[in-house]
Parts: C-alpha cells; structure tokens; sequence
C-alpha cells in the first residue's frame, strides 16, 4: 500500500495533518463501509481503507487537506481577522466556504460523489460526529474535508463494482 512506494512531500504532510488532527485512515474508511456496505455484499473494511488510500494519493485532495486544516489550526490560534475568525470558529452555516473545498475533492470521483458527500455530511457517522462536536477543537474544514475523502472513496469502490473486471486508471 502507501508504505510500500515514495510518497510526495506534499501527500506525506497531508497524511501526517490528518493524523495529527485525530483522524487516522481507518475511521474514513469506516465511513466508506457506512456508505457502501448496503451495495456490496462481499465489501471489507480493508477494500474500503485502499479506497481510501487510493483518493489520497491525489494532488487535489492533498491540497485540500492541507489548506482546510490550516485554516483550522489559525482559527484555533485566535490568527484570523474578524469577522472571518468568528465565522470559521463558530462554522457558521452559510459560511459554505468549507463545503467548496470538500466539493473539489468529490469532483474528482463523478457526479456519485457528490450525492455520498451530502448524505454523509447530514449523517455525520462515527469521526464525523467527533469532528463537529466544537469541544474537541475547530474542525470547522476537517469535517467536510474527511466525509468528501469518505464520498470519494465510496464512489470509487461504486465504480468499480459496476467494472470488475477494469481496473481503474486514477494514478
């Protein structure tokens, strides 16, 4: 898997930036499981976690990682101007901002993508819920960051089961 090749610097620091925000790769494919597991009889949380790490390998998730996070991490430290700090810290609702940035991670897995993300953000399952909860931090990015990793993932296992004999060209 990942360990196994060289990983760009930028894919390296993303992965440590989810790790160090609390979300380690098997709660997102827990939430891969959540969403695709009525689909597909034969689904595994270890088929659901190289999805996962499949969607990260992308530059556009990595970037979007890193710059949701940041944002994260400046509102936490008081380091944004007002009134964007009260909105980033509060995650006021029709900020929207952090839903564009989730959006351009499903973009890259079709228009599936999109309606798994919206579901999942409603749901808010398992590391979802932890994330929104304001007690543990301002995950105000991260939450919508991770569930768009989750919609990806899912998507992709959705397209692929519709081709199982095709793998799946996203290198």
């Amino acid at each position: 898997m990942s360990n196994e090749r060289k990983q760009s610097e930028l894919e390296a620091k993303a992965r440590a930036m989810l790790l160090e925000r609390g979300v380690k790769l098997k709660d997102i494919a827990e939430l891969v499981y959540y969403l695709q597991n009525k689909y597909q009889e034969e689904l595994t949380l270890e088929r659901c976690y190289e999805n996962v790490d499949r969607v990260l390998m992308k530059r556009e998730v990595q970037n979007a990682i890193i710059t949701g996070i940041q944002i994260d991490m400046l509102a936490e430290q008081k380091k944004l101007d007002s009134p964007l700090q009260e909105i980033v810290e509060t995650d006021e609702s029709l900020y929207g901002i952090d839903e564009v940035i989730a959006l351009s991670i499903v973009n890259v897995y079709g228009s599936i993508g999109f309606t798994n993300y919206g579901y999942i953000d409603k749901q808010k399952p398992g590391i979802l819920e932890k994330l929104n909860d304001k007690a543990n931090g301002c995950h105000t990015f991260l939450d919508d960051i991770v569930g768009a990793i989750a919609a990806s993932a899912s998507s992709r296992l959705a397209h692929s089961a519709e081709h199982d004999d095709v793998t799946l060209d996203d290198e």
